[in-house]
């Protein structure tokens, strides 16, 4: 008897879709499970090889769990806002409202036939307002917030304000801007409004700061830097350059030692945890400051190793820190400007993988030793 695999698959995904056979319930006696692929981006006419090729694993493992008696939570969506189907739609000349729903039509058609164990009910699209709400309500809630060090969490942004009008800021210990100055209560009862407002976000957990992005002209907008291959934009192959611009910043940092020790609770392999105690990147060590040569500025530097500061002979400072185009002396000017242009070219990535070429150009100032 031939196995008729048209008709069978076509049997059982109707009876899995009728019947919802892989739904969660919210409320059963069965121990919970939660099985999370990474959501696809609609930017293409159907799924790439890579799609099944990672879903596939996942499946198997939610199937084997239910079978255990588990309530498994295998859900599915799209990552469907932003750049890839912004691209697509200009590839296409179409609406990105029209080609992301076509796109997903056709991702639905091609996973429901390779007969994926979903929960569609929990289906997301990132570009429904729906759900994206949820991220602007995020935001909002981050912005009105400030970190308590003492007490290691997250307070309204209005405690913090009473706390200023009541003794000021000397006594506060929370996460926010380095160069934040002193002030009294009666200070700060002075302060207008405005004065007020730009002093609170040097304190709010979300805050407008210059910070070094990756900027594609061409495309218009910031990128990630695993959105950059050899210097140029993974989709569309344009130019990336490195530099400083006004954007929204998290302090994501205030949260690094109730990251670290929250992976103690975590059921992860010890390679896992390791992976991510190096991407929070909590280092200890001693802050250490050179003055410059002929300058009134001086240079900080973090490091882990303060003994080895005897040692220290020469100094390196990053091609956008401030500091390059004030200390380069005339005669090295024209060398570094060169120097400076063709690292912008290079993602932050690509230049801290690079560990095999040392480069560098002499700015002709001198740190002095302390």
């Amino acid at each position: 008897m031939s196995y008729n695999f048209n008709e069978i698959e076509a049997k059982w995904q109707k009876h899995w879709a009728e019947h919802q056979t892989f739904k969660a319930t919210n409320h059963s006696d069965k121990e919970k499970f939660y099985v999370l692929d990474m959501f696809p981006y609609p930017s293409g006419a159907g799924l790439h090889v890579g799609h099944p090729l990672g879903y596939i694993a996942s499946d198997i493992y939610a199937r084997f769990k239910r079978h255990q008696g588990f309530n498994v939570l295998h859900p599915q969506g799209y990552d469907s806002f932003g750049l890839p189907a912004e691209q697509y739609a200009i590839q296409t000349g179409q609406h990105p409202a029209i080609t992301t729903k076509t796109n997903i039509a056709r991702y639905r058609e091609q996973l429901d036939k390779i007969g994926f164990s979903f929960d569609w009910s929990r289906e997301v699209r990132t570009s429904n307002p729906d759900y994206y709400q949820w991220t602007q309500w995020i935001f909002i809630q981050l912005f009105e917030s400030w970190y308590d060090v003492a007490e290691s969490k997250a307070k309204p942004i209005s405690a913090l304000v009473e706390l200023f009008g009541a003794e000021g800021n000397s006594q506060v210990k929370a996460a926010c801007d380095e160069n934040v100055t002193e002030f009294s209560a009666e200070a700060w009862n002075a302060f207008s409004d405005k004065e007020q407002e730009e002093i609170l976000l040097k304190y709010r957990l979300t805050y407008l700061a210059e910070t070094e992005v990756n900027w594609c002209p061409q495309l218009g907008t910031v990128l990630a830097n695993d959105e950059i291959v050899n210097g140029v934009s993974e989709r569309g192959g344009y130019p990336v350059v490195r530099k400083k611009m006004k954007q929204w910043s998290m302090r994501i940092s205030a949260y690094a030692e109730r990251l670290l020790q929250g992976l103690n609770d975590i059921d992860w392999t010890d390679s896992l945890k390791e992976s991510q105690r190096n991407w929070i990147g909590k280092s200890v060590g001693a802050s250490v400051t050179f003055n410059v040569n002929d300058h009134q500025d001086t240079i900080e530097v973090f490091t882990t190793r303060p003994d080895t500061i005897f040692g220290v002979t020469f100094m390196t400072l990053a091609p956008e820190h401030e500091l390059v185009s004030k200390i380069t002396t005339p005669e090295q000017k024209e060398a570094v400007e060169a120097y400076v242009e063709a690292t912008a070219k290079r993602s932050e990535r690509e230049r801290m993988a690079d560990v095999k070429t040392i480069s560098g150009v002499f700015t002709g100032a001198y740190a002095e030793h302390p």
